[in-house]
């Protein structure tokens, strides 16, 4: 398929604008054409006032010429421009609303990629430079090609020489411009690239300022990250560098018609083959060539700007979703089961291999292991969070692709060691389970969550802010909030990756007790280091190395899998050293 064009992809994605677009087009086109009255009516007063023309009367007509095309311009400019504004708001707000209705439907890992860093820099940043480019391309840029190419179409009807002498300078401006803009996109990419790199070390500088002061790191890290600022500055200041002749040489030459059309007019001028009248209004009509040409060469520069900021854009829109149904199933039952699955996150590095289980409704299902084994990709594919392309994961019966993205994380409540609470309050970061949930539904699941001990305890209770990720809480407070979240969703499917990592000795037994609540009459798959909080599961998976290589309960476990066994003793030699 052909590639398209950055201005083709911007008038795909803002097709709800076309009219808009096209009628600021038109509008500052005819703009355009008004705006060469001046020039007529300038040309037409100096051959008058040669011929000896002294009265104010006839002078009159094309002063009103020159102020009607003058207004006529102003006005249809000023229209043209407000109209293209408010379309492309309006495209920008498509591109950031598409963009966010896009990243839900990744894979989590595709989104896991991307640093947020980037992810700011394109959603906030490089949208939004669009916008100059945007509001003043589709009227300005196709006026200021309609302008001299009027004016060149009547130069040559007035004369044709001195049409093609006016035409002299315009390759050699050409020549000198080329030698900055034929490399102008790869330079951009690098300046892009450059900038994502310096904000992803701003905001990971920020993210980890607290193991920075702990682990006395600051003077390196703020070295990386003065290096990174450092590198931006050079790059730009390299680039600017190299252009300098070339920019300042091309300027210097789109305006020098007079070069040409001076010498050469006046010795045809001389030799009787050029009227004075003709001759005046050429070079009045070739001094205004220039301006436009200009200001339209000056959107290749922003065009190669665009490219870039839509290429990553594309990159988001463009990149693969999972691919799932959209009409709703029933569900008679909540099993869960892999079949025969294979998957790795990079299509080069497989993490599962041929791993097939079964999870029946309302069990608990433990996945154990040694760290990196796979267990928290099978909870994470088990919720939904990529798709495999090797093998079948169904609930309920029904294969997950076959159910709707929306209705599939409806069914599954996710609790991991790194839960995320947002900058708002402890009441909305509960909320966030169903957001249709009432306060009282709120305050009840906080309760059942065992969250009351500390809520009450903040400043402003319930509504107050706990920072961004939950700066502003402990770990374990974190982690029963999230806890509450779950309780407040009601899935049928609860999945504890690692959930109890922030239990401290004070707080086990009320965590303890939250997730008894939570997963009561659930289908659990929980992964635990901790492995004397899975003894009573129905079935405790041990994972090694991508593969399932034993299952059973304790008892079974202990008596027939020597992985297991020494997993046991470590984690009862660890207790057992524990000190209170």
């Amino acid at each position: 398929m052909e590639k398209q064009s950055p201005v083709q992809r911007i008038w795909e994605l803002g097709k709800e604008e076309h009219g808009r677009l096209i009628t600021a087009v038109i509008l500052a086109v005819i703009g355009v054409a008004a705006g060469m009255l001046p020039y007529f009516a300038a040309a037409k007063m100096i051959v008058l006032l040669l011929g000896g023309e002294h009265t104010m009367s006839g002078y009159m007509l094309w002063l009103a010429v020159a102020l009607v095309g003058y207004l006529i311009r102003t006005i249809l400019y000023n229209c043209a421009l407000s109209i293209s504004h408010k379309a492309t708001f309006q495209v920008l707000k498509t591109i950031r609303q598409l963009i966010l209705e896009k990243l839900p439907k990744l894979p989590l890992g595709t989104v896991m990629d991307m640093s947020s860093g980037k992810l700011k820099q394109t959603i906030v940043d490089q949208v939004d430079s669009m916008e100059t480019t945007l509001a003043h391309l589709f009227p300005e840029m196709t006026a200021n090609i309609t302008a001299p190419v009027l004016t060149i179409l009547y130069l040559f009807l007035l004369d044709w020489r001195l049409a093609l002498l006016s035409l002299v300078v315009f390759p050699v401006a050409f020549f000198f411009m080329m030698m900055v803009m034929g490399g102008y996109e790869k330079d951009y990419e690098g300046a892009v690239q450059a900038t994502n790199e310096m904000s992803g070390t701003m905001i990971e500088y920020i993210n980890g300022i607290e193991v920075i002061k702990a682990f006395n790191q600051g003077k390196a890290s703020y070295a990386k990250l003065t290096d990174k600022v450092r590198a931006n500055a050079q790059y730009y200041y390299d680039w600017m560098r190299r252009s300098q002749l070339g920019m300042s040489m091309a300027y210097a030459f789109f305006p020098a018609q007079m070069l040409t059309i001076l010498p050469i007019g006046w010795i045809f001028y001389l030799h009787g083959t050029l009227s004075v009248e003709t001759f005046i209004t050429v070079i009045i009509l070739s001094l205004g060539m220039a301006a436009p040409i200009v200001a339209a060469f000056n959107f290749v520069d922003t065009l190669a700007q665009v490219g870039t900021t839509v290429a990553e854009v594309d990159e988001i829109l463009k990149a693969e979703e999972q691919a799932h149904a959209t009409a709703p199933v029933e569900f008679s039952n909540h099993d869960m089961e892999l079949k025969n699955v294979s998957f790795g996150y990079h299509a080069d590095q497989e993490i599962l291999h041929g791993v097939s289980l079964h999870i029946p409704q309302n069990s608990m299902t433990a996945l154990v292991g040694p760290s990196g084994s796979g267990k928290s990709t099978i909870a994470k594919l088990l919720a939904g969070f990529w798709d495999v392309k090797s093998g079948v994961i169904t609930m309920g019966g029904h294969d997950l692709k076959d159910i709707p993205l929306s209705q599939l994380y409806e069914q599954v409540a996710f609790v991991s060691q790194d839960n995320y609470l947002f900058d708002d309050t402890v009441r909305e970061n509960i909320r966030m389970g169903r957001r249709t949930a009432t306060d009282a539904e709120v305050e009840a699941a906080a309760h059942a969550a065992g969250c009351d001990s500390f809520i009450h305890g903040l400043e402003k209770g319930f509504d107050t802010m706990v920072g961004g990720g939950g700066a502003h809480l402990s770990g374990g407070e974190r982690q029963r909030i999230a806890i509450a979240r779950a309780m407040l969703k009601h899935a049928p499917v609860i999945v504890l990756d690692e959930a109890t990592a922030y239990i401290d000795p004070e707080n086990e037994a009320v965590i303890q007790r939250a997730v008894a609540k939570l997963v009561e009459n659930k289908t659990v798959i929980v992964i635990a280091h901790r492995l004397s909080t899975i003894t009573d599961a129905d079935n405790i998976v041990v994972v090694k190395d991508g593969q399932i290589t034993a299952q059973g309960k304790q008892e079974e476990l202990l008596a027939h899998c020597a992985l297991y066994r020494d997993m046991w003793q470590a984690h009862i030699g660890t207790k057992e050293g524990e000190t209170v």
